[in-house]
């Protein structure tokens, strides 16, 4: 099936290209942040807004989930931070009278980046079955249709409820505990498309599903790994960590397929130096991996390691750490051995030396973190991979001391605090016992549907009705034709949303979208028709709501700028109002308490979820408080075994056809996740367009291509291809084999049914595609 391009992208004739960079951020990444912040806010509105981004009195950044530390700059935010504040932050507005100008159809021609560029949302919107316009609707009869819609369901399993990352603590633990007091378990989340294999490799070996470092242990390494991860793109701040481990005399090893600006060397705009001088070179070593070959890679490092453990015992292996915190090492060992060392270099793309050399940092190292992003975890093997990460570390002892351990770096604020607050389609018991003993009923017991799941409910029309907390489920998600054809068969969808997005066009038969305040609003309650509230004594500034790190930090976020419009108002009142409408007077939960006042959430979360103890108090505390994790702070691994685990992995090698590549679907500078800022690439040296494929020269010159040519990707599969259509080539240094290009663009190439083992990700990290030249015409 192929992908028709929206109206926008059409013709991309002013895309130029120059070659990639070499370095990140400098004079360009501070020029290019106001220059965008201006654009949208206005040069008062940009100096207010941007002087309270993640400071400990401000709000937290709508972006990434890098944490800031104790000692913040007055500018405490990178280039993309600055263009997601500015995005929400914006002076533009989408009003009544911009729907009745654009029909839903109309608004579906149009590519994600024109739809945010319209502006803020400024009031409900309702399209009626059967019409294709959206029209105003007040709240009241908006949360009426929705209420009426899932009571009209045979059963409350018709129902999914999907969530963004960036939602806050208090938001997603109201809108789970209504979803399960509806009786579901339809909680699918951003998480199964990204980093969901991070959590199943790390509950079932470490028995926790986060990272076990903090940004001390960063600074203190004496390795580092970052691995399938591009820093300068999309966690930018973490380039300032990476200077200041170097700075302290720590290695880093990037391992990618691509060559990344940042990786290689990284002016910091918050010093002179790195404003005007050469800046930090940050990569020690830089390891171009074949796609899918870092299963291989580990494996590889790892025995390495143990034949230097043979030649000379007691000096490599952490024997005391192995005998007495793990399980599993000799099964491990023993299927180590038998590793093929062909197979390692057909995997991986690299000889035998670069592994050799990699190794010898390694015992060079006290303490070791591997870093890693999607790279890693949207392959069909990426939950084996992880494991093996941990294999590695789990050797020489690298998991529960200062400077070592898993970085798992999640993308979305506070994607990893919805999950801690029940954000999840498979809950384990406790949570459901602690759930169900504060609060007086029984939750339901079976697993939801996930992500992947979900688009199959909504295919066959198991599921009727969606309800989306933030987020763009059309273009974050895979196979768009499948998952456009299966939105478009719900009864109702419901979206509350900051800004346009394809998926208001892309809707059910009857849909809503509901606006809601941004994390750079200040939240005083009472909007038309509202509870109101102050927040809690001593917030007259206005409530304040919390989120949690990608380091298991969860600190305040309250706003400073007055809302986008009088008729918006929060996902917690838009939570707790829908569940007034929804269950009336309410014997088990106190709805109208809970939207008024966010203290008396807090202090049921501190009942319910493990750490939040004296939630109201300790969150009050400037730069806020750490949540307990097991491995890092006890050395304890809360496993079913009670040990960290070795696992045995299977290596298989991923082997493409005579002719085909093995794409990777990435982001570009001018994006953050769906979310299009403009339409270059500053560091891959792309300008004016997004409709681009990157290819190895001598890849091209054995397809009788070159530079410049346009080509349609065709990705074949067992249930028919899929195409991608008009595309440009460019000659780019990626490993040979291997080529990228931007999604959503690309998600058409991913099937439904194409996802890793264990954790259901879709596998957009490797996928079979081949090259197809267009002629003269087009075609």
């Amino acid at each position: 099936m192929a992908r028709k391009a929206p109206r926008d992208e059409v013709g991309e004739d002013g895309l130029k290209v120059s070659p990639p960079k070499e370095w990140a951020a400098g004079i360009p990444g501070v020029t290019r942040s106001l220059a965008t912040a201006q654009a949208q806010m206005g040069v008062g509105r940009t100096l207010l807004t941007l002087a309270g981004v993640n400071q400990k009195e401000g709000f937290d950044c709508p972006g990434c989930a890098w944490p800031e530390g104790d000692h913040r700059s007055p500018a405490e935010f990178c280039e993309n931070g600055a263009k997601a504040v500015a995005e929400e932050a914006t002076v533009r507005r989408v009003t009544a009278d911009f729907f009745a100008r654009h029909t839903v159809d109309d608004l579906a021609r149009h590519t994600d980046h024109w739809l945010g560029q319209q502006g803020r949302l400024t009031s409900p919107m309702h399209r009626a079955p059967g019409s294709d316009h959206y029209v105003p609707v007040s709240w009241q009869d908006a949360f009426s249709i929705v209420a009426r819609e899932l009571r009209a369901l045979d059963d409350p399993d018709e129902a999914l409820f999907y969530t963004s990352g960036r939602t806050s603590n208090e938001a997603a633990f109201a809108y789970q505990l209504l979803v399960r007091r509806f009786g579901t378990n339809n909680l699918p989340d951003c998480s199964n498309m990204c980093h969901e294999s991070s959590g199943s490799a790390l509950n079932q070996t470490l028995g926790i599903g986060k990272g076990t470092v903090s940004l001390e242990d960063l600074h203190r390494a004496d390795l580092i790994f970052v691995v399938g991860q591009n820093p300068g793109t999309n966690h930018p701040r973490m380039l300032s960590a990476l200077e200041r481990a170097k700075r302290g005399g720590a290695r880093i090893v990037a391992v990618n397929p691509l060559p990344e600006a940042g990786l290689l060397r990284f002016k910091n705009p918050q010093r002179i130096s790195g404003l005007v001088g050469r800046g930090t070179t940050l990569a020690d070593r830089f390891l171009q991996i074949r796609l899918n070959g870092d299963l291989a890679l580990f494996k590889a490092l790892s025995l390495l390691l143990l034949q230097a453990e043979e030649a000379a015992p007691g000096t490599v292996v952490d024997r005391d750490f192995v005998e007495t915190h793990t399980l599993g090492f000799d099964a491990w060992a023993q299927d180590l051995r038998s590793l093929d060392w062909a197979e390692v270099e057909e995997a991986t793309g690299l000889d035998r030396p670069a592994i050799e050399e990699t190794v010898r940092d390694v015992l060079g190292a006290k303490s070791v973190i591997v870093c890693w992003a999607m790279g890693l975890t949207q392959h069909k093997n990426s939950v084996a991979t992880i494991r093996e990460v941990v294999n590695f570390l789990l050797l020489r002892g690298n998991v529960g001391r200062p400077g070592a351990g898993v970085c798992p770096v999640r993308g979305h604020s506070n994607v990893q605090g919805d999950r801690t607050m029940g954000i999840y389609e498979r809950p384990p018991a406790w949570f459901l016992d602690a759930l169900g003993r504060e609060f007086g009923f029984e939750p339901p017991r079976e697993h939801g549907f996930d992500t992947v799941e979900a688009i199959r409910a909504l295919r066959s029309g198991r599921a009727k009705v969606f309800v989306a907390m933030g987020g763009n489920f059309v273009s974050a998600t895979p196979d768009t034709a499948v998952t456009e054809e299966a939105m478009r068969r719900a009864r109702l969808t419901v979206q509350v949303s900051t800004k346009l997005n394809r998926s208001h066009a892309v809707c059910g038969r009857e849909a809503l979208i509901l606006p809601t305040l941004g994390r750079t609003e200040r939240d005083t309650g009472g909007a038309p028709g509202g509870p109101g509230g102050s927040g809690g004594p001593g917030d007259r500034a206005g409530r304040f709501v919390t989120v949690e790190d990608s380091m298991g930090l969860v600190h305040a976020s309250r706003g400073k700028l007055p809302p986008a419009s009088g008729d918006l108002i929060s996902e917690v009142e838009i939570v707790c109002r829908l569940a007034t409408e929804l269950f009336g007077d309410d014997p088990h939960v106190p709805w109208k308490e809970f939207a008024a006042d966010y203290d008396a959430i807090r202090d049921r979360i501190s009942r319910v979820v493990p750490g939040f103890d004296d939630f109201n108090a300790r969150v009050r505390v400037p730069g806020g408080f750490a949540l307990p994790n097991a491995p890092r702070d006890e050395r304890r691994f809360p496993t079913a075994t009670g040990k960290a685990n070795f696992t045995v992995n299977a290596l298989e090698v991923l082997r493409v056809p005579p002719g085909r590549l093995l794409l990777q679907t990435v982001r570009s500078h001018d994006q953050y996740n769906t979310t299009i800022y403009g339409m270059d690439d500053r560091y891959r040296g792309v300008r004016g367009g997004r409709r681009v494929v990157f290819v190895h020269a001598g890849d091209l010159a054995e397809r009788n291509l070159s530079d410049g040519d346009m080509v349609d990707l065709v990705s074949e599969w067992p249930d028919g291809e899929r195409r991608a259509e008009a595309f440009r080539v460019i000659a780019y240094p990626t490993a040979r084999g291997c080529c990228a290009a931007y999604f959503p663009e690309t998600n058409v190439l991913v099937p439904l049914d194409s996802v890793a083992d264990t954790s259901n990700t879709p596998t957009s990290k490797s996928v079979v595609v081949r090259l197809v030249l267009r002629d003269a015409d087009g075609a």
